[in-house]
């Protein structure tokens, strides 16, 4: 029987292991409920960040960013059988020899709020699981800093007391690059910058943005707050370049954005374009 929860890249060659089928399927809630318990576990996995994890992850290795990462893992390697459709339940996480020196005397409590984002994130997408979802954390030596790479596995839970669980043979091995930072280059005389501005129309309210970046999303730091649940704390960004013109980028969000009805990662604005974010939708504007 399956567990019930109720009660780029470097690869290594994938096999994934045959469901059991006496497994049974993760209840359904409303959708609601489900994307309320995932943001409140991206909230607390944020309050980590904010607190000893933005000091163990200076190389802008947000743990936030690897619950995501895991999620994208677990539906890239999902196995449908005839009634069922399975989630790997364990996943190594392997950090950089820097990263994960840091991490020291934190690595449990995140590890645990990582499982639980992993097993809510299953509930919403129906997958069966054999157990609950385990993360490890290991050192990788090949991984730069700012790097950390996942690795899924099917584990079958042990038969009888006291023996451990069959171990399924691994699938690839993802590794994520977080943006390095870098020393700004002497540039030679270039055009010089059209300062030009972006405007943000609500329904009641209107922002005036100098740019050359802003931040859109929930948390009170941003340069547009959007007071939506289904927006993330840092949702997105408003970029300028250099000739004045503006483009919107996804931060990594939960729920995405959209320019003109079309779901993008990052697109060029022009005055008049509909950008939603979450559920929240407004008119861009640029002003010389």
């Amino acid at each position: 029987m399956a567990w019930d929860p109720r009660a780029g890249c470097r690869s290594i060659p994938e096999t994934r292991e045959p469901p059991n089928p006496g497994s049974q399927r993760l209840p359904r809630g409303t959708e609601r409920t489900k994307m309320s318990v995932l943001r409140n576990l991206e909230a607390r996995i944020e309050g980590l960040v904010e607190g000893v994890f933005s000091r163990a992850f200076s190389s802008q290795v947000q743990p936030v960013e690897i619950a995501r990462k895991l999620a994208k893992e677990m539906d890239s390697h999902r196995t449908a059988s005839v009634s069922q459709v399975y989630a790997p339940n364990q996943y190594t996480v392997w950090l950089s020899a820097e990263d994960h020196e840091r991490l020291e005397g934190y690595e449990r409590s995140l590890a645990q709020e990582l499982s639980a984002y992993l097993l809510e994130h299953a509930r919403r997408q129906d997958y069966a699981l054999l157990t609950r979802p385990e993360v490890l954390i290991e050192v990788d030596e090949r991984l730069r800093l700012g790097e950390f790479g996942i690795q899924p596995r099917l584990v079958k839970p042990p038969s009888r007391q006291g023996e451990s669980g069959e171990q399924g043979k691994a699938g690839h091995t993802m590794v994520y690059s977080a943006p390095p930072k870098q020393d700004k280059p002497k540039r030679p005389k270039t055009a010089p910058l059209t300062e030009t501005r972006a405007i943000v129309s609500l329904d009641d309210r209107r922002y005036v943005l100098d740019g050359p970046v802003a931040v859109l999303g929930r948390s009170r730091e941003c340069d547009c707050v959007l007071d939506d649940r289904n927006v993330s704390r840092r949702h997105a960004e408003l970029r300028r370049s250099r000739s004045g013109d503006w483009s919107v980028a996804d931060l990594g969000s939960t729920n995405g954005i959209k320019v003109n009805d079309r779901r993008v990662d990052s697109a060029r604005l022009s005055p008049g374009d509909e950008v939603i974010v979450g559920t929240t939708r407004f008119v861009f504007d640029i002003e010389q």
